[in-house]
């Protein structure tokens, strides 16, 4: 064997080693990367179905129904590329296909969750978060198209100012029924400011003129309590300067 030929098999070794290890480099990524999708997708399918059940039932839609079943089949097609033989997401998307079929007559069966507390509206809007999380990635997967991402992106905007709106309404109305116009007036004018804040605030005009009738209902009974309060002051001030004239005539009778 000559000297040429050794190091042909010495730089062909050296070469076969490079391959070796740069495909066992590409796979071991592959596999990283494949478990790391199944992390994330199985994450997707649990937020859609946190959002799918628990969501109230006065702020879902048919359409936004339809939207949420949408995101669920396509991350459970998705995953199914990834576990071929699993029985559960072939039967899931057997479902969710006839719901979709369906378009926006699909059942809404959410019960309605009033929201009269600030952990129940955070707890709304910890779900609206999620949402707008879901949307932006269907996008960015280019699920949905640009222009359908932006609208339900809107859409969920809106549904935050109603959930506000609820939020507010009944927590002043519950202070109303509870007796406290102080606390009711403070609920309602919070309100009141929400949505003159809003950047199209003529959208809720008829919610804001409900709102604002509400706060000067609560504020005339607020006033209403003030004035026999300060009748009473009155009352006792002029008590008073009696008490007073009369400690002054008994003076002067004693020292006369």
């Amino acid at each position: 064997m000559t000297p040429l030929m050794i190091t042909l098999l010495v730089v062909a070794g050296i070469a076969l080693l490079i391959a070796i290890g740069y495909i066992n480099h590409v796979v071991e990524n592959n596999k990283v990367e494949r478990a790391r999708t199944k992390v994330e997708l199985n994450d997707r399918l649990r937020r859609c179905g946190e959002i799918t059940e628990t969501f109230p039932g006065q702020l879902m839609t048919p359409a936004l129904k339809l939207l949420l079943t949408r995101l669920e089949l396509n991350v459970c097609q998705r995953l199914l590329n990834l576990e071929k033989t699993s029985s559960n997401l072939k039967a899931r998307i057997a479902e969710l296909e006839v719901l979709t079929a369906l378009g926006e007559g699909m059942p809404v069966n959410n019960p309605p969750a009033p929201i009269q507390t600030e952990a129940k509206a955070k707890d709304v809007r910890f779900l609206l978060e999620a949402l707008h999380g879901q949307i932006t990635r269907a996008a960015q997967d280019g699920f949905l198209q640009p222009t359908e991402a932006k609208r339900w992106i809107r859409e969920v905007r809106h549904i935050l100012v109603l959930l506000h709106i609820e939020f507010f309404n009944n927590l002043g109305q519950h202070s109303l029924q509870q007796n406290q116009p102080g606390q009711a007036r403070l609920a309602f004018e919070r309100g009141v400011q929400y949505l003159r804040k809003q950047q199209e605030p003529q959208l809720y005009a008829e919610q804001l003129e409900y709102l604002e009738k509400l706060l000067a209902r609560a504020n005339d009974q607020v006033m209403d309590r003030i004035a026999p309060v300060e009748g009473e002051v009155n009352q006792l001030t002029e008590g008073l300067k009696d008490v007073e004239a009369d400690a002054d005539w008994k003076k002067k009778v004693i020292y006369d």
